[in-house]
């Protein structure tokens, strides 16, 4: 079984961040994983968009794909383009911090006030790591003990002071959502 992940948002959000975390929850439970990042030339503000394919076997789909299982939307201004990759049984999880609720449409929708509870932590740029914590929570595809670890070791060490408030915006992502909402997701279509 391969499922794949597409996070979209716009530079600073920590988009980058955030997949490879999946991607090494993902290790850390014995799976195979690709990662493909893509973002535009400013820092700051452009398109940022990452690809991760998890499978229980070695991945056969390219991590750039055609069509995804899930995705995550930071931002609205280049969601579009994931939300039109997404399959029919897809599920779609959006900050509505900052897109609007009920903008989303395709797939099952899932949503998060990601930035609005970064705040409430202490750490706007954590918003990211809320959503992961509520992808996990939700899709049982990683669990939040796998989070916690790959989110240290994914932390550049000019950035490790920043790994406890990680922690907890993990933990209040995962707390955000019914934990397990979504597991039969987790067989393709045509096993359920």
């Amino acid at each position: 079984m391969e499922r794949q992940f597409i996070m979209t948002g716009i530079g600073g959000q920590g988009v980058q961040l955030a997949a490879a975390v999946v991607a090494r929850a993902a290790v850390l439970e014995g799976r195979e994983v690709q990662v493909f990042g893509s973002y535009g030339g400013m820092m700051r503000g452009g398109a940022t968009e990452s690809t991760v394919v998890v499978g229980d076997g070695p991945v056969e789909s390219p991590p750039t794909v055609g069509s995804t299982w899930s995705a995550v939307l930071m931002h609205h201004e280049h969601a579009a383009t994931v939300v039109d990759r997404l399959a029919p049984d897809g599920v779609v999880f959006v900050n509505t911090s900052v897109v609007a609720p009920g903008t989303v449409t395709a797939g099952r929708v899932v949503e998060v006030a990601a930035t609005d509870l970064a705040v409430t932590i202490g750490g706007i740029m954590t918003a990211s790591m809320v959503m992961v914590g509520a992808y996990g929570a939700a899709t049982g595809l990683v669990g939040l003990d796998s989070l916690e670890a790959a989110s240290r070791v994914s932390l550049p060490s000019y950035r490790s002071r920043h790994a406890e408030l990680n922690d907890l915006a993990l933990r209040a992502g995962f707390a955000a959502v019914d934990h397990g909402t979504f597991p039969a997701w987790l067989q393709p279509a045509d096993a359920r």
